[in-house]
């Protein structure tokens, strides 16, 4: 059922339930059954009501049924209605109201769903890495997460602005700094001498010899260095390698096809004074206090949930990791950004209560659900039953180019983003290879690929098929089919609406089965020219609508395979 039809449909039951229960303050929904038999749409308000009502729920919903299907608008949309169960109304919309999406499909055209732009901005930042090695595969869920949901609410008329955050300052950019003169002075990873907590992969002997042989290197943003080659300048170097692996970040996210609107440095925020001057504010306005020798925020007294004080300057000197948090989403505030999502893993919850407590003191009058969270669990990566854990690049983990080299960009975007952020996820190398249906990414590719050449060898022109006498469409494979396209705006609407790109993976692969079910069930290449032309005006949607929900995803939709 098509969004309008929906809001029609509800927009009767909620007259006609105002006559039967006046004064009623229900909530009118429609959902699909989980039991295709039981109809196409289903309604609970007659239980809702029955006690208000004082009748029984099912004579009740046969009162709402009766007023409702004498209404020639309702009869346009629904074919039958029948009380199920304790009072659901079951719902079947008629062939023409099943019938419309094509029309909607073709007058929209790939903007099928996509919603007209809103004048609201929302940065969404995501990835966000330490400048200190290569990107691993929790990264790669990341981006995967991040691109899609931009994605997403682009098409619901958002102006997306996608951000990365380089976590350049602090301790983990110290031990890069020592790890690279430890390898230019020649000492090995399992030497004595090495840095206890160093980095051990192949790249830092290419950062180390890079920078004895004076090399210029230039991160995505512009920024470039030429390195000074002087291994006893701990500050040259640090410089260096952090420009250096800034752009080898940038070449592991063009390897995944994803592009940023902007970079913002941690270490700018020290520069700029921003970190100061948010202390001296919540110092100021009373939120703080000193204890042992730190710090202290009373995030417990300004009402973000957080269960005890935290420090934010520690008593040997330095500022814990939320605090220039803090001043990041001031600046976020402050750019015009008054809706921002972070994409971040599971391991940072208890930053949430602490950063939004900042803000909360800071007296900005920024609302207390200000940023908004996603938090992903990290990912396994399994080859031929058993767990991949090292790369030789990285040293220690498996990185997203790994995964790209392995797999291919198509499978790993879609790979992790079919799952609920919050869930744990097994990424199965030899699955993302396969050829087969229990593949999700070449069953709903395999299903475009295969719909074009249909309309290829059909002979048809594509522009004639507009005008296909779609009435003879009545088949139960397309009546659902038709049904699937039809609730791919209100998909598109949910995942933007609770930040999951999941329910647009789910989609496609089930509407990739009701094709395939059809495809199976019916013959397209029919000597009856207008049944012929029907149908192929139906695969010729379906294509559309697959090719856009993979665009959402950031996957390819190609024509052959």
């Amino acid at each position: 059922m098509l969004p309008g039809q929906q809001q029609a449909l509800i927009s009767h039951i909620d007259q006609v339930v105002s006559n039967l229960v006046p004064n009623h303050h229900a909530a009118i929904t429609l959902e699909r059954p989980k039991v295709a038999a039981h109809g196409d749409m289903a309604s609970n308000i007659a239980m809702q009501l029955a006690k208000p009502a004082r009748q029984n729920p099912r004579e009740l919903a046969q009162s709402i049924i009766d007023a409702l299907l004498k209404q020639a608008e309702v009869l346009e949309i629904i074919e039958s209605a029948e009380v199920a169960g304790p009072g659901f109304i079951n719902f079947r919309l008629t062939a023409a109201a099943r019938q419309a999406v094509l029309i909607a499909i073709q007058e929209e055209g790939n903007h099928y769903g996509v919603q007209p732009a809103r004048n609201e901005k929302v940065l969404v930042e995501f990835v966000s890495a330490n400048p200190t090695g290569p990107l691993h595969v929790g990264h790669a869920r990341q981006a995967a997460l991040g691109d899609s949901l931009c994605r997403l609410l682009t098409a619901q008329g958002y102006e997306v602005i996608r951000e990365f955050y380089y976590n350049d300052a602090g301790n983990q950019i110290d031990n890069l700094a020592i790890s690279v003169q430890a390898r230019a002075r020649g000492i090995e990873p399992d030497s004595a001498d090495f840095p206890a907590d160093g980095y051990r992969g192949d790249y830092i002997v290419d950062i180390a010899n890079d920078f004895l042989a004076k090399r210029t290197v230039q991160a995505a943003d512009g920024d470039a260095v030429t390195a000074t080659g002087n291994i006893d300048s701990l500050e040259d170097i640090r410089h260096f390698a952090v420009t250096y692996l800034r752009r080898e970040q940038d070449l592991d996210l063009q390897a995944f096809g994803l592009k940023f609107d902007n970079f913002y440095l941690e270490s700018s925020l020290y520069t700029s004074g921003r970190v100061e001057a948010a202390v001296k504010t919540l110092i100021e306005n009373g939120h703080t206090y000193e204890k042992d020798g730190a710090l202290w925020l009373r995030t417990t007294e300004l009402g973000t949930g957080d269960d005890k004080d935290r420090v934010m300057r520690k008593s040997e000197g330095g500022y814990t990791y939320f605090v220039p948090d803090v001043a990041y989403h001031v600046a976020k505030w402050e750019r015009g950004y008054h809706r921002a999502i972070n994409i971040q893993g599971s391991d940072h919850h208890g930053t949430i209560a602490r950063v939004r407590a900042g803000l909360q003191g800071l007296g900005m009058n920024i609302p207390k659900a200000f940023p908004e969270y996603i938090l992903h669990k990290m990912v396994k990566v399994v080859r031929q039953g058993a767990e991949v854990k090292i790369s030789k690049r990285a040293g220690s983990y498996v990185t997203l180019r790994d995964l790209v080299d392995w797999v291919g960009q198509d499978a790993v975007r879609f790979f992790l983003a079919q799952r609920r952020a919050d869930s744990e996820f097994v990424f199965d190398i030899d699955l993302a290879l396969s050829k087969s249906e229990e593949n999700p990414v070449y069953y709903i590719q395999y299903a475009h690929a295969r719909i074009c050449s249909v309309l290829a060898q059909s002979g048809v022109n594509p522009n004639t098929l507009a005008t296909a006498d779609t009435s003879r469409l009545v088949a139960p494979t397309e009546f659902a089919l038709l049904q699937r396209l039809a609730e791919f705006p209100a998909t598109i609407t949910l995942a933007a609406q609770e930040l999951a790109p999941h329910h647009i993976a789910f989609w496609l692969r089930d509407c990739a089965a009701d094709f395939h079910a059809w495809y199976n069930a019916e013959r397209v290449r029919v000597d009856d020219e207008s049944l012929k032309t029907a149908r192929l005006r139906l695969a010729q949607a379906t294509r559309q609508v697959l090719a856009e929900g993979l665009a959402l995803l950031g996957v390819s939709a190609p024509e052959k395979m």
